[in-house]
This record gives C-alpha cells, structure tokens and sequence, in this order.
C-alpha cells in the first residue's frame, strides 16, 4: 500500500449501524450496558480484549471488558489494534492523517507518534489511510473508551492487513517497547462466527482457553484444530486472530503478566435480535500485572523527607509561575520510583486545606508526590487555590499506599490500619487509615460515611458493593 497523506479527520462509518449516531442515545444507551456489565474486578490493566459487533449484540461484553480499565489513570497513549475487515496487505496502518470523528466529539489521534511509527519501520507500518475508512473494528471501541476514560487521552489506531504471523511478531517487536503501564492496549476481535449457539460455547472455550495461555503457538494450533473440527457453519473462531496473535508476541514469556476471561456471550443471547442457529461469539478478556506477595513497601526517614521537600518544591515553583523540573531518577532511591498510589494532604494552622491523591498511579512515586501536590494546592475543588501569603502556614502530610486488596468480609478491616475504598458501578469513595483514628468512629460508621458521603450511595450502600483496603505509610513535616 502507498504512503497517501490527505491531513483529514477520519469520519464515522458505522455511526447509526452499529451504535447511536446521536450523543444523547448513544450516551444513555452506553449507561444501559455499562449497568449491566461484569463489574470491576481487575487492577493494574494492561490490555483488554474486546468485540466489535453491533451494540445491541456484543454491547454488554464490550462494556465488561472496559469496566475493567481504570478511567482515573493518566495513560501516555492508548493503543488501538484491530484486524482488516475490507483490505489485505503485508503489514499495518497507523491512522496519522487527523483525529477521529465521532458523535460526540473527536478522539485525539497521537499523530506525532504515528508518523514516527511510519517513518522509522516503513516495512511494517503504512499511512495510508485506506484500511481506516470504511472499517469498524477500532471506531465501535471509542464511545466505550470515551465513557469510561475521565483523564484526557491520545489514541495510536492501528489496523492489521497481513495474515503472515511473522509479519504479526514484527509488529509486536516494533511495538513491544510501548507495552508498559503508561501505556494501554485495546485489541479488537469477536470470536467464533456463524455456527450454531452449543457449537459456538465449545469452541469459544477452546479459543479462551487458548488466550489464557499466553502463547502464540497455543493460539495458531487451537485456531487449526478448531478448523479442522468441520464445525457447521464455522467460517471463523477468532476474526481478529491477527491482532490476538500480536498481542500475545508482546506478552508471553512474561511471568509478571496474568491473563483473564471476563464475560462472555454470544449473539443469539441478544434481547429481541438473539437468533440461534448462526452465531457470532464475543469475549471479554484482560491482561494485567500478576498479583505477587510483596514484604510490606517501607520508606526510611531520608526518603520520607525527600518526598516532603518534592512536594513543598513544586508548590513553591507552581506559585512562581515556573513548572517544576523532574527529579534525575539516579539521584533517586528504588523505593521513589516504585508505582504507588498516594495523596497528599495539606493542613493550614491545623485545618485541612487540600487533599487529593490515586489510589493506583501509572507514574513513579516521586512524579505522582508532585502531580498530587499541585492538585491538593491548587485544584481541591473545597478550597481557594492556595496563595503565597499562606504557604509559610502550610504542613504537608503524605500518604503513600500498598496496592489494593478486595475483601468479601469486613471483619479483615483493621480500624486505623487499613484504608477503605468503596465501588459499585460508577460510583466509588474512599477514606484514608487516619480518617478512622481521628474520628473515633466505629467500623459500621467508617463504612456508612464513606458509601453515603465519599461514593453518594445509601447508608448501607457499602453492603452491595465492592470493598476494597489498603494500608498507608503517613508522615509529614511535624513529624520529620
């Protein structure tokens, strides 16, 4: 395919096919599966595998696998990765030529990024914006993407056209560098097509099952087998092999990664449209960081005070107009560049005067200390932004948290110990340990006040929903 640069928007396709074409429908119609879908189970995404059907089909898995991605985190990029339904070519092509239209606005294309792609692998990577045009797989990712994501993002689209696996683990190479927590990966692809409902289960399984493995071979040899089962109406068990496959050249061998199956459906369960004698399979699955037992995460009392004096600097410089430079990580200690959640809280003559953190971050600890403390100073919607007059007043406090652990009894939580975050849909709150010692409250008023007055549910909202503790390393500048 030849390089043909237009510096166009790509325009919406399947909009009122596939999905509403317009905002207000299209929004209410995204709250309807949203609410439906497998709730949030997963931490630390990586990559989600997701279908590509009509909404009123394969809405609902779509909207499990997207649950699972945490819309709070900031991610550099956002990786698109979808197989060709209409051209076919030795390679890939990244959309670079604008941003995407869509109904309810534009998804910002990294089209920096894209062009450098193009112009440093142009044996693997095309502009040519052909294989964009009339295709569906990435756009009918967006509006669940854009529902879900509350930071601002830039997305690299990418459409495979080869059907040479070698080609695939070229891709996978060029762009394996890319496959870190600053980044997220969306791979496209419904299951099996066409056969009957029973048929479509069994070899829907297999294919999970395949995934679940972690190992391109598996996946090329289930793939074959299935196809030599002579299934009826079988024409396909995994449309988007290619970009699986992809996916899984950046993914195997590496044990720090865990692979899991979510929801799955197919369409013949579809309300109204469910027809079962051919069918077209949908699963919802997710890559993320393998949980492992870690010794509890310590700071001693040198990084302490380094991480108090990043916090006052920064507010320092922001007061100044200046933006504040990043630490040189090898000045810094390993336990600074660890990826922690943390807040910090900011007191005046002993009243709080800001607080706010992540309870899971994307960015080293030393970055997220001077990303939080501008928004504590600056941003808590409760409070004027802080002013010079006041800074000689102020006493800085850190939180800096242990990764989440969801628990099915409230009897594991530990008054004073451990923190809490409650979740149920889209609604969530969270106290920080030292809210219980300073409030003197009993477990069930610790859980009430956080599900009534953090996440807006009922009193007792924190019984239906998802509870989750951590514990935290405080310390501020009285203490130092």
């Amino acid at each position: 395919m030849k390089s043909i640069k237009k510096n166009i928007d790509r325009q919406p396709a399947v909009a009122g096919k596939f999905y509403p074409a317009d905002p207000s429908d299209l929004g209410k119609m995204l709250d309807n599966l949203f609410e439906e879908a497998s709730a949030k189970e997963c931490e630390h995404v990586r990559a989600i595998i997701s279908p590509h059907a009509g909404y009123v089909f394969s809405g609902k898995t779509a909207a499990s696998a997207f649950n699972q991605i945490d819309g709070e985190v900031t991610y550099k990029r956002i990786f698109l990765l979808a197989s060709s339904h209409h051209v076919s070519f030795d390679g890939a092509s990244v959309y670079c030529e604008g941003d995407f239209v869509m109904p309810y606005g534009k998804e910002i294309v990294d089209t920096i990024f894209g062009e450098m792609l193009t112009e440093r692998f142009p044996a693997v990577f095309t502009n040519d914006p052909t294989a964009h045009v009339n295709e569906h797989s990435i756009e009918v990712q967006l509006p669940f993407l854009h529902h879900v994501m509350k930071t601002c993002y830039r997305i690299v689209p990418i459409i495979i056209g080869t059907s040479n696996p070698e080609t695939c683990k070229r891709i996978a190479a060029i762009l394996k560098p890319y496959f870190n927590p600053n980044n997220l990966f969306v791979i496209s692809t419904d299951f099996s097509h066409y056969p009957a409902y029973s048929d479509a289960m069994k070899v829907d399984e297999l294919t999970q099952k395949a995934i679940l493995c972690n190992d391109p071979d598996i996946l090329m040899a289930t793939l074959r087998d299935n196809s030599r089962k002579h299934i009826p109406n079988l024409a396909t068990s995994l449309c988007g092999w290619t970009s699986v496959l992809t996916l899984l050249d950046m993914t195997t061998h590496n044990d720090a990664l865990e692979l899991k199956s979510i929801n799955y459906t197919n369409s013949g369960d579809a309300k109204y449209y469910g027809e079962k004698s051919q069918v077209v399979g949908y699963c919802a699955m997710v890559v993320t960081d393998k949980k492992t037992e870690k010794s509890e995460f310590k700071l001693s009392e040198s990084e302490k005070t380094t991480l108090l004096k990043i916090a006052r600097k920064t507010i320092e410089e922001h007061l100044k107009g200046k933006n504040p430079e990043t630490e040189q990580e090898s000045d810094l200690s390993p336990s600074l560049k660890e990826y922690c959640g943390a807040f910090v809280t900011l007191h005046e003559k002993g009243q709080l005067r800001g607080c706010i953190g992540k309870l899971i971050s994307n960015s080293p600890l030393h970055e997220t200390i001077r990303d939080m403390a501008i928004s504590s100073a600056f941003h808590d919607y409760r409070f004027m932004p802080l002013n010079a007059h006041e800074l000689p007043h102020i006493d800085i406090e850190i939180s800096v948290l242990s990764p989440l652990k969801k628990i099915d009894d409230i009897k594991e939580i530990q008054m004073g110990r451990h923190g809490i975050l409650i979740e149920k849909g889209h609604r969530s709150g969270v106290f920080l340990p030292q809210v219980a010692t300073e409030t003197g409250w009993s477990k069930e008023e610790f859980l009430g006040h956080c599900a009534r007055d953090k996440a807006g549910l009922e009193w007792d909202g924190w019984k239906s929903a998802n509870i989750y503790i951590f514990t935290a390393t405080v310390f501020g500048e009285k203490l130092i």
